[in-house]
C-alpha cells in the first residue's frame, strides 16, 4: 500500500493505458453486433442508460451522456426507426417524454450486454472478492473526482 503513495509518472501512465486498453477490449464486442444494424458507440451507450435507467426523461440523458441535443436527437430517432424505443408522455408533465427500450430494443441490448458480460464475467471469476470489491471503489473513485 505505502508504494501507492509514491506512484510515479509512469506507472499513471500505465494505469492509464490499461484504462484505456480495457475500455476499447470491452466495447469490441458489441461493435459486430451494432455494425449489423449500422449503429455505433452513441447508440450503444444510449442503449446503455436507457436500459439501466428504465423511463429516463430526455433531459436526464441529455446529462448522463453530456452531449448536445441535435446529437442526442440523431441517436434517438435512429433507434426510433429500427423500433428499438418507446416513448410515454409523463403523468405529471406531459411536455416530459420518458424513453423506454421496446422489445426489439431490449432484444439487441441484450445481444450486446450479453458480449461485453462475459469478458468482465470471467475477470471477475479469476479474482478474489476483495479485488473485485477494491476494483468497484477504485472505479467510483475515479468517476467522481474532479480535477
Amino acid at each position: 500500500m505505502k508504494d501507492l503513495l509514491y506512484l510515479k509518472d509512469e506507472q499513471l501512465k500505465g494505469f492509464i493505458e490499461k484504462i484505456f486498453v480495457t475500455y476499447r477490449e470491452s466495447f469490441a464486442d458489441p461493435k459486430k453486433i451494432l455494425k449489423k444494424y449500422q449503429l455505433g458507440t452513441a447508440h450503444h451507450k444510449s442503449l446503455h442508460l436507457i436500459s439501466f435507467y428504465e423511463g429516463i426523461t430526455i433531459s436526464q440523458l441529455l446529462k448522463k451522456l453530456n452531449v448536445t441535443k441535435q446529437s442526442l436527437n440523431r441517436v434517438l430517432n435512429d433507434l426510433k426507426k429500427l423500433e428499438f424505443l418507446e416513448f410515454k408522455k409523463g403523468n405529471r408533465d406531459t411536455r416530459v417524454k420518458h424513453i423506454y427500450l421496446s422489445f426489439k430494443g431490449n432484444k439487441i441490448y441484450n445481444e450486446i450486454f450479453f458480449s461485453q458480460k462475459k469478458r468482465i464475467y470471467k475477470a471477475f471469476l479469476n479474482s478474489s472478492a476483495k479485488e473485485v470489491l477494491n476494483f468497484d471503489l477504485v472505479l467510483k473513485r475515479i468517476m467522481n473526482e474532479k480535477l
